[in-house]
């Protein structure tokens, strides 16, 4: 598999936008961070990795065969973020990583709208540097 500049540079960029993303809901509009019982520090890095872990995955979504079936990119990346969203949701869900207390019904609606936007927006970035992206083809002599 040969995974050139275009991998590289949409993976960073995709993980960054969607951590950025993340930072901004619920360390300043929710102010979720005050209810850590851990180091903020540590809690970044580990939310950092799960951000570059989860936009590679992305990325290999948005080029999986599965997907193949949808020829326009943008549909692609939009179902992509979808599946991206709704997937990271039923993990933080079951394995109980919440930073609030009450997980009511619209609590857990607005969390996965809000997931499913965020990885959204990531595929959307995914797709513009995609497109926009061109891997140097090697010239055979």
């Amino acid at each position: 598999m040969n995974l050139g500049i275009r991998f590289f540079i949409s993976w960073i960029l995709t993980a960054l936008v969607m951590f950025t993303l993340f930072y901004y809901w619920h360390g300043v509009i929710l102010n979720d961070f005050k209810r850590l019982n851990f180091p903020l520090t540590v809690f970044i890095v580990f939310a950092s990795i799960t951000y570059l872990i989860l936009g590679a995955g992305m990325y290999f979504l948005f080029e999986s065969s599965l997907l193949k079936y949808f020829h326009n990119f943008f549909v692609r990346g939009l179902i992509t973020g979808v599946i991206g969203g709704i997937s990271l949701f039923m993990i933080v869900t079951v394995i109980n990583i919440s930073l609030t207390k009450d997980l009511n019904p619209t609590h857990l609606l607005i969390d996965c709208s809000w997931q499913i936007a965020e990885q959204t927006i990531g595929a959307i970035i995914l797709v513009l540097l995609k497109v926009f992206i061109r891997d140097k083809v090697p010239v055979e002599d």
